[in-house]
């Protein structure tokens, strides 16, 4: 998401863009996308949520491991224990919380710069995982940029460096080297 508004907004300096299992705000299906409720927290807030999850971040990660990836086994007991742990640290959940409250005026940003700008010229690879947005990824790019390439992580759920790195850094690779 942050990628993209960089190249929307630097396009000089942005020879190829990747973005990977994740929605653009304001771009495609973005409406369609947020209202789903697979992604309750996108809307999750208000002034007690901190206070609802603090000492609790491990339970609130479950959630997103255990229904956003191909095989929740594939996230270990160290790994979810140490990144429970970087999230409970003091400020850590707020700026999550904050990512997620900036999405509306990111859609508003995005669709403000397609409609004066039009699509994206930057060459784009769009990685959807297999059990995340899929195919999907591509479309919501070709909503905004002209020159897109498709891919599919195999064997992989929205956290495909954790799922599937190999395969991952494989297509990532390919793009990047290509003339």
């Amino acid at each position: 998401m942050v990628a993209f508004a960089f190249a929307e907004r630097y396009p000089d300096r942005v020879t190829k863009l990747v973005v990977i299992d994740a929605p653009i705000p304001g771009i495609g299906a973005w409406d369609e996308i947020a209202r789903s409720p697979a992604t309750w927290h996108f809307r999750f807030g208000g002034p007690d949520v901190e206070r609802l999850v603090k000492g609790r971040e491990r339970i609130y990660l479950d959630r997103f491991w255990n229904e956003f990836s191909a095989d929740p086994a594939r996230f270990t007991e160290r790994s979810r224990g140490h990144y429970a742990a970087l999230y409970a640290r003091p400020g850590a959940m707020h700026a999550a919380f904050e990512q997620y409250r900036a999405f509306d005026q990111d859609a508003a940003d995005n669709r403000a710069w397609a409609a004066a700008h039009g699509k994206l010229a930057t060459p784009v690879l769009a990685l959807g995982a297999e059990k995340g947005l899929g195919a999907q990824m591509a479309d919501i790019m070709r909503a905004a940029a002209s020159d897109v390439t498709p891919g599919l992580i195999p064997n992989s759920g929205h956290w495909v460096m954790q799922e599937n790195p190999t395969a991952t850094v494989r297509l990532v690779q390919a793009f990047v080297d290509k003339p």
